[in-house]
């Protein structure tokens, strides 16, 4: 057995042995232990797994891929992400703790009515399962074949190979979500991120330190100088992210993501306060604005090395640059570290589908008088059906012209921009009803599609995000005005945490967004 192959073995054995220890005295009977970890997250776990929900392949394989092709304007998937993080930590968490809120949708009950938030649940479930689970399992298939050339160690198909690592993929990291919950997937990606940020950095360090003859600031002036227009954070109307996304569909995407999506922000709802969480946020807008020297840099390093050799395949480039810079003794640990990104965001999504289901469905709508222990059990249910669903359609994603992250960014559309709305909404727009809400729902996804997918509406998608959104609120205001809102929703103090804000928080933000806009100037 390979050096590589058993340092990967070993690592993830580790992790999982760490994991195990750390939770052997904990018993998951009630919703908020299983779901939310009881409540009880710091702020490091709270950054660092919302980092690893976050950084996947589908981040490390695909937007290196997109980086290799188009330069550092697919930065700003990250480096803007520090803004919302901002107006996470200082509007949206303190409101959700303030609430008591285990899900997002469980707002949406609050302020419209319990078909609204049924609506929202089953939409993200969906969304789960066609567009975020197969693409995840995808790539982290696509990473583990590449790097340990499974298919022609076994004599089989590369199909064959992806086929299989997608089923272990996908039962290995069901395995976290089931029996451990939150916690498990918490207490494992507090190692994962360790390893994830060291071997991160180190894959660009030794890369420029080789280009450069012992000196990385060498290295990196001679990967500028032979591609200088990839350093052009800039993107030109006719690029694969214009610049001037940035200021109309990107920013819906970017609050919704990081303020209200489902599988990001339950680790800040399992904060033991809102100083924890508050602080977890903003450590996390530190990471987005370093994450593009660990997802882009390595891209434009891999064009200095392969020039356009690759850009057939630009999904291949992050591992084949791995395994060229890296010394075989540390490839098993990184690709160890990897797939640990893979299982965090396939657990992650597992427990937050899971959460939906059990409480947004079953709970409210199949059996309002269950008990705490039947609704984990409906849980851990969900899970396992989630995940075969997930491996059987995984195999069938088909590469992208523009790669997979680009793909899906574009499927994601699809549900993130009408959600978004009805939450924006809601909370800015007192008059809007649930009538509104629920017609601006189904209008923004039929719009969507038929813009995106059908027609050949000559606008990037990013646009006809900006421009679903205010379509979106204009309708929930217009239909209000025929259908009033009933429903004079008065957020109060449910008690579940102490919700005595961080006294630092509102410096740090600002200095986020500072630091955000010199990047940009930077880069320009």
């Amino acid at each position: 057995m390979s050096i590589t192959l058993l340092s990967f073995i070993a690592f993830t054995l580790s992790v999982g042995i760490y994991t195990w220890y750390r939770l052997r005295k904990s018993h998951f009977e009630s919703a908020s232990s299983y779901f939310l970890g009881g409540r009880s997250l710091n702020a490091p776990l709270i950054a660092i797994s919302m980092l690893l929900t976050n950084i996947s392949t589908e981040q490390l394989v695909g937007m290196n891929g997109s980086s290799y092709k188009n330069g550092f304007v697919v930065m700003a998937w990250e480096v803007t992400s520090a803004i919302a993080l901002v107006i996470g930590a200082l509007y949206f968490i303190p409101r959700y703790l303030k609430m008591g809120l285990t899900t997002i949708p469980q707002y949406l009950e609050l302020r419209y009515d319990k078909s609204t938030h049924t609506i929202v649940n089953l939409l993200l479930l969906v969304s789960f399962l066609i567009t975020l689970l197969p693409v995840v399992l995808y790539t982290g298939a696509l990473n583990m074949e590449t790097l340990f050339d499974v298919s022609e160690k076994f004599q089989i198909s590369k199909q064959e190979s992806l086929v299989i690592l997608i089923i272990a993929i996908g039962v290995l990291g069901s395995v976290y979500a089931i029996f451990g919950g939150l916690k498990a997937i918490a207490y494992s990606d507090s190692i994962y991120g360790v390893g994830l940020f060291a071997g991160g950095l180190l894959i660009p360090l030794i890369a420029l330190y080789n280009i450069g003859d012992g000196h990385v600031m060498s290295g990196l002036s001679k990967v500028y100088h032979f591609a200088p227009e990839k350093f052009n954070a800039i993107g030109k109307p006719d690029s694969v992210l214009p610049f001037s996304t940035l200021f109309t569909g990107l920013v819906v995407n970017q609050i919704y993501f990081w303020c209200m999506n489902q599988v990001i922000v339950q680790r800040a709802l399992g904060a033991a306060n809102l100083k924890e969480a508050q602080k977890g946020l903003l450590i996390m807008g530190v990471f987005k604005i370093l994450m593009p020297i660990i997802i882009v840099l390595p891209g434009v390093i891999g064009f200095f090395y392969f020039k356009d050799s690759l850009y057939g395949a630009q999904d291949t480039i992050y591992p084949v640059l791995v395994k060229k810079v890296l010394p075989v003794s540390l490839v098993g640990l990184f690709a160890a570290v990897v797939m640990g990104t893979v299982l965090s965001v396939l657990n992650a999504v597992l427990n937050s589908a899971a959460t939906l289901f059990s409480l947004g469905v079953y709970k409210r709508q199949i059996n309002p008088n269950a008990s705490e222990k039947q609704i984990v059990r409906v849980g851990k249910i969900t899970t396992v059906v989630m995940a075969i669903f997930a491996i059987a359609v995984a195999p069938l994603v088909a590469k992208a012209p523009e790669g997979m992250y680009q793909l899906l960014q574009q499927l994601n559309g699809i549900f993130f921009i009408p959600i978004a709305s009805v939450l924006i909404g809601g909370f800015f727009i007192k008059s809007i009803s649930a009538t509104g809400a629920k017609v601006a729902i189904f209008t923004g996804l039929i719009f969507y599609v038929l813009t995106s997918f059908v027609m050949k509406v000559n606008i990037h998608f990013v646009h006809i995000w900006g421009i679903e959104f205010v379509m979106n609120i204009l309708i929930m205001i217009g239909v209000s005005y025929f259908f009033k809102n009933k429903n004079n929703y008065v957020m109060t103090h449910t008690g579940e945490v102490n919700i005595t804000p961080w006294k630092y928080a509102v410096p740090v933000g600002i200095a986020l967004t500072i630091i955000t806009i010199l990047i940009y100037i930077l880069l320009s």
